[in-house]
Parts: C-alpha cells; structure tokens; sequence
C-alpha cells in the first residue's frame, strides 16, 4: 500500500511538470488554432484548372488540390459537409482573401497550386511543408511548328502566364513577348484564339488542360469549358526549376504545425492512402496524354515532423477517422518510387 501511494503521489508530481515542459498535444494545437467548436472550414482554392481544382456545374469541386483539402480538413476534425471552397485568384493567395458572391472573405487555408518561394512568404504568406512537386513547362497548339526545348527557343513568340508569376521576367530574359493574366484559363483561351503562340506554367496546371475531356480507360475526364478548343502540346523544357506546393496557413503556429501535422500523417501511415488517392484520381492517368513532359512527382514530397505530447495509451489510439463517404484506402505500395523534378530553385507559378 505504501508503494502505491508512493507511485500516486510521484504520478501526481509529475503531471505538472510534463503539462508545462512538454509540447503541446493535437488537442491543445487544435484549441490554439480556434479550430475547437468551429463548423465550417473555409478553404481558397483556383476553380479553373483541370485536374487541380475545378468547379463544376452545382457548385461540385474536383481535383488533386481539393481531395488534399479534404484530407487535410479530415485531420482537423471536418467532414465533407463542413469544408466550404472558395474561388480565390493568384494575387489575393498571399493574404488569404477570396472573392465570396459580391464580397470578400478571409479564409482559413489556401491550397491554390501554390508555389513557395521567399518572395511570397516576404508577401505573408505562411507556408506548410510541400504537399506536391512538380516543374515549371509549356504548352502550344499541336499544330506549332517549332520545337521547344527551353524558354529560348520561344524568343520572339507572344507567351502568356500568370501575372504574379516570376515566369514574366523569365519570358522577357529569354527573348519573348510575355503577357500576364489573372487566370491561367484566361492564357489558354487566348493560346486558342491565337493571340499567344504558347502558355507557360506549372506542367500539374498545364497537364488538365492537354488531357481536356480525352476520357481514359476508367471513363475520367475533365470537362473543359472554354471556348474554340482545340489540340494542345505539352513540352518539356528540361532546366526548368522545380515548384514546391505548399498550405498558405497564415501566421497561427498552431494551425501551421496541425497541416503538417496531417501532411507527416499521410505520408508515414502506412494506413493512410489519401495522397495516393488523390494523385491517381487526379495526376497519374494524365501522364500519357503529355508525354514527354512528367505530370508531377510520383511520390509524397517529405514532411516536417511536428512534436506533440502524447500519452503512451494515445499512442495506441487509432487515428482520427476518414471523412465520411471516403472510400477504404487501397494497399500502399511498399516504397513510393517515381519521377523526380530536376530543378533547383522555383519560379513561383
């Protein structure tokens, strides 16, 4: 008996001390990042990029960005149902500002194709680990004449990209005409109507648009809704640098930390397939439409490991569950092997 009131007694003592010198623990993240109580999560996102995210006909999204938002959102305790996409477009990205009906909204994460560089984070931007790797390419009509292996060989052509891409002073070091736009679906009607001669941006954005509605053996596709559509080229212009997508989650440390939190969950749980899911959904099955150009890297970028505190009975816990409707998660391959991007240093598309 004297032992286990000596034990309590230790036991006792040593709560204290772990409370207040250990880190945090998923729930205290979760108080700190006002997400406790909270019943919508209201995500940024594009809403024209094939493939990437995509509004369709009755407010329905599509695409590897929003599966990853809705991967993410699990983890913070959101299903389907409480996850709000709001259309969000590249210059307001930084200070998480979307346009919502006739007004503007702060949203809680952006996951928008997001680049990051220093630039931007200089611009506010608080970025999460990267969630996808992929490089910068170009696109032309089928019927371009002229090879492209490099932004060079575009010298003296009308190219368009986005307009706070550093792809415009690229263009303009290279010899060619650069024009910006706000939307990249803006550069790929205009390739259409011949106004440009090419469009250049991150080939996971370039690829929806090349695939267009050319359905695969399982019947996907994207619908592309522009107008004058015709057949696209993708080209790989080998030097480019590499893009890192990454969450802008504003400046709460706590939220940072949970979206890392969820992207080291994804690519350590040998239980947990979402990214994979997404990826095959969404980027792998266009791989063959824009050869020779890679889609994106095969394979989870590496995560941050964030520390929080757990008792040794929440380490047996199982994990929080899928959100509902989720499909079970398929076997993960035993190692992740695939296409790595050989650039260096990112354009910021």
């Amino acid at each position: 008996m004297g032992l286990i009131v000596a034990l309590a007694v230790l036991a006792a003592a040593l709560v204290p001390i772990v409370l207040a010198a250990g880190p945090p623990t998923r729930d205290e993240l979760l108080e700190n990042a006002h997400l406790k109580g909270k019943q919508q999560l209201v995500i940024g996102v594009k809403d024209d990029q094939p493939g990437i995210s995509q509004r369709l006909p009755n407010n329905v999204w599509k695409g590897f960005d929003v599966d990853i938002a809705y991967m993410i959102a699990s983890y913070l305790g959101f299903d389907h149902s409480q996850v709000r996409f709001v259309p969000i477009e590249s210059e307001d990205r930084a200070r998480r500002q979307a346009q919502d009906g006739e007004g503007f909204v702060i949203v809680d994460l952006v996951i928008a194709s997001y680049s990051i560089n220093d630039k931007r984070r200089e611009e506010g931007a608080v970025f999460s680990a990267p969630y996808l790797n992929t490089e910068q390419s170009v696109v032309t009509l089928k019927s371009y004449q002229k090879q492209v292996s490099s932004l060079e060989d575009l010298r003296g052509q009308t190219v368009c990209s986005l307009t706070t891409s550093t792809s415009i002073q690229r263009l303009a070091e290279a010899g060619a005409s650069p024009v910006g736009r706000n939307r990249i679906s803006e550069c790929i009607q205009e390739l259409y109507d011949g106004k440009v001669q090419a469009v250049t941006t991150d080939a996971a954005i370039l690829a929806g648009f090349v695939t267009g509605d050319q359905p695969d053996d399982d019947g996907q596709h994207f619908p592309v809704t522009l107008k004058n559509v015709k057949p696209l080229r993708h080209w790989d212009i080998g030097s480019s640098p590499q893009e890192r997508w990454g969450v802008n989650t504003g400046p709460n440390q706590a939220l940072l930390d949970l979206v890392d939190l969820a992207l080291y969950k994804s690519a350590n749980d040998e239980n947990d397939s979402a990214w994979e899911n997404a990826y095959n959904a969404n980027l792998r099955w266009q791989q063959g439409y824009n050869l020779p150009q890679p889609v994106a890297e095969q394979q989870q970028p590496d995560p941050r490991k964030v520390e929080v505190r757990q008792w040794p009975w929440e380490r047996i816990a199982l994990p929080p569950p899928a959100y509902p409707g989720s499909p079970p998660a398929p076997p993960r391959p035993s190692a992740r092997a695939g296409w790595r991007g050989r650039g260096r240093r990112s354009s910021g598309c």
